[in-house]
């Protein structure tokens, strides 16, 4: 620093000039009691709720002290042993040792872990293996498929040309659509996959139409990995040519992803390796973040412990546990249940755009689900007539059977109070009854009781890993 003077006093690095006292090794606390704060505050937050999101999970200590590593310091633009700056001897080694725990986990013989997260991933893999302008087919954002399986306002479907499939009235995937489609269109990739589907997802089915079409199946896994690696979820590895994941959900990692090419895509495509990590750099990205990476290693190594197959064994069995509870109480479940971690709520025959009210009601009793669209829902997207709740963060809790039947009455209580705040049709008068709702959230004593109650269960289980 200009004008500075350096000093070293107990081992501490303090720094005096223009910017006054820092001491380099100064607790965050002391640092910036600002941020503290609030980092303890969310610490609370998570405490005292529960994590009913299906996307959401809780990491280990041990993740959380590979993503706080000096490794966030260092850049390691490349791949090992081929970087653009020097000192990644031992970065070198983390994400080798990372790539090798995903090739084992997933048993497939490529791996690529430096992807951001699991948007920019899949746009790398449409990159890869397609040209401009294309056909993608992916599930219908609003039947529980993903912005990046080319939702229309999503750049997915900007670059290539988009044929979204859709879910069956029963809340089945369509695949008789999907092979009428895949034949009149001919898509260069097929997207199996997506953010709210509640059943088994037919990788062979999906195959068997790519292969007869010519097309590349991709495979996003990003909600069942951990069950996958579990083994409560069917693998797409014999089936897809490429896989995609994200790290965190029923995976328990940081939030990452990884791209995957199986020996099927290997063999339609010798160089599909090659071409994926041109795709992410120089294609899309810049140095990878070496910490996650290390956070991602972490988690497969946890992942691949016999603890985790009963952990994924468990996560399996509270929602189907929560959904039969919530279908005793009279809820409608699309799908009439679920197959993995994942409950998607139908909440339209109360009434339309019912997620709306729903999901900030629970909330305010400390339980945190979403809402969301429906197959064919009678709403719009901003006020959407579903709930989607999920499990694997109150597993990773402790919480069983009998925590999911309380869990069950709660939204049950809660659904109750609410039952008389309808949508009005008008678009002006949705927005104010909405405030108004909200405000009243704030004020209706009756929250309170609830709170309190979810607040003291929340108590028994403590989260793993986070300071109590």
């Amino acid at each position: 620093l200009v004008g500075s003077e350096m000093c070293i006093r107990d081992r501490h690095y303090t720094v005096r000039g223009r910017w006054g006292k820092l001491s380099h090794n100064m607790q965050l606390d002391q640092l910036d009691p600002s941020m503290w704060q609030l980092l303890q505050a969310e610490n609370r937050r998570q405490q005292d709720t529960l994590t009913l999101i299906p996307s959401e999970n809780h990491t280990s200590s041990a993740v959380l002290r590979a993503l706080s590593s000096v490794l966030s310091d260092k850049y390691a633009e490349g791949y090992p042993g081929k970087r653009y700056y020097p000192g990644n001897e031992i970065a070198d080694q983390v994400e080798t040792l990372t790539r090798d725990r995903a090739k084992a986990a997933f048993k497939v013989p490529y791996v690529n872990v430096q992807p951001y997260s699991g948007s920019p991933a899949n746009l790398a893999i449409y990159s890869a293996v397609l040209e401009p302008g294309q056909t993608i087919m992916g599930l219908n954002l609003l039947d529980g498929g993903h912005l990046t399986h080319g939702w229309k306002f999503s750049m997915t479907s900007k670059f290539w040309h988009s044929l979204p499939y859709h879910m069956t009235a029963d809340g089945r995937i369509d695949l008789d659509e999907v092979r009428r489609l895949a034949k009149e269109h001919k898509p260069g990739i097929i997207i199996c996959g997506g953010t709210a589907i509640p059943r088994a997802i037919p990788f062979k089915e999906f195959a068997e139409i790519a292969d007869e079409v010519g097309a590349y199946l991709l495979a996003d896994i990003s909600h069942i990995a951990g069950l996958i690696v579990g083994e409560q979820h069917q693998s797409p590895v014999d089936f897809a040519h490429l896989v995609m994941t994200t790290t965190h959900k029923t995976l328990r990692g940081p939030r990452g992803a990884m791209i995957m090419v199986t020996e099927k895509g290997l063999a339609k495509n010798a160089e599909l390796g090659e071409k994926i990590d041109k795709a992410i750099i120089p294609g899309l990205q810049g140095g990878p973040h070496l910490n996650t990476i290390a956070g991602i290693g972490v988690a497969l190594h946890e992942a691949m412990q016999t603890e985790f197959k009963a952990y994924a064994q468990q996560i399996v069995e509270n929602a189907k546990t929560l959904a039969q509870e919530l279908q005793a109480q009279g809820f409608k479940l699309i799908s009439g249940g679920t197959d993995n971690h994942l409950i998607l709520m139908d909440l339209s025959y109360t009434g339309i755009g019912r997620g709306t009210f729903l999901d900030p009601a629970l909330e305010q009793i400390g339980l945190c689900a979403n809402r969301n669209t429906i197959p064919n829902d009678p709403s719009s997207p901003f006020y959407p007539s579903g709930l989607r709740l999920g499990t694997p963060a109150a597993t990773t809790r402790g919480l069983k059977a009998p925590e999911m039947k309380q869990i069950a009455d709660w939204i049950t209580q809660t659904a109750s109070h609410i039952k008389d705040w309808q949508l009005p049709e008008d678009k002006t008068a949705r927005l104010a009854l909405i405030k108004d709702f909200k405000a009243r959230l704030k004020t209706d004593s009756w929250y309170t009781g609830l709170n309190s109650e979810v607040k003291q269960f929340c108590q028994r289980f403590p989260i793993p890993g986070l300071e109590t």
